[in-house]
């Protein structure tokens, strides 16, 4: 199920009449006119809601001798809301484009000539320029305390605010052999 087709589907559930239609048709296909019975409302109200569920594939129609017959789709229910939450946004690669776009202003903002000009107060701000920061070691090697010290005082005087909140951000590891990167397995 696409993002545009489960979102008309969550638009079409947000509504009492429709769910009630759809609980009455989980128990036995009905036409028109024993719906509005079982519901309490006018033929023509259960009609216009019938068409917007058939619209979004929740409901089918079958003609069966004088009467059109309606049938819960019961695999457009299937999907989890997990899964439809984890499926790919329509959007993916405009959100990806705007992360960039912030990510360069970000880094336009706190660095100069690749120098650090200052440690972002913000935690988001500041995730970003440790990012950065990481591309200037090796993945897979240990680094030496003084090692690290000396990379992260290229950028900042500060580099033992930048080594501890790198460690913080669980952007590196440390033990007593040294210091290595954390690479995120993708």
């Amino acid at each position: 199920m696409t993002e545009s087709e489960a979102l008309a589907l969550f638009k079409c559930l947000a509504d009492k009449s429709r769910l009630q239609i759809l609980k009455s048709l989980a128990m036995e296909d009905m036409y028109v006119e024993r719906l509005a019975e079982r519901l309490n409302l006018t033929a023509p109200t259960i009609s216009f809601h019938l068409k917007k569920l058939t619209d979004v594939g929740a409901v089918r129609s079958y003609k069966t001798q004088y009467y059109t017959m309606y049938a819960l789709c019961s695999e457009v229910f299937r999907p989890s809301i997990m899964e439809l939450i984890q499926e790919k946004s329509d959007e993916a690669d405009l959100q990806a484009q705007r992360d960039e776009a912030y990510r360069q202003k970000v880094l336009s903002s706190f660095m100069q000539y690749g120098k650090l000009k200052s440690i972002p107060a913000q935690k988001k701000k500041e995730r970003i320029i440790l990012e950065e920061l990481l591309k200037a070691f090796e993945p897979g090697r240990i680094y030496t305390e003084r090692e690290v010290n000396i990379i992260l005082a290229d950028y900042h005087d500060d580099f033992c605010t930048l080594r501890r909140d790198m460690i913080g951000e669980h952007l590196m590891e440390r033990d007593k052999n040294g210091y290595w990167r954390v690479d995120e397995q993708k």
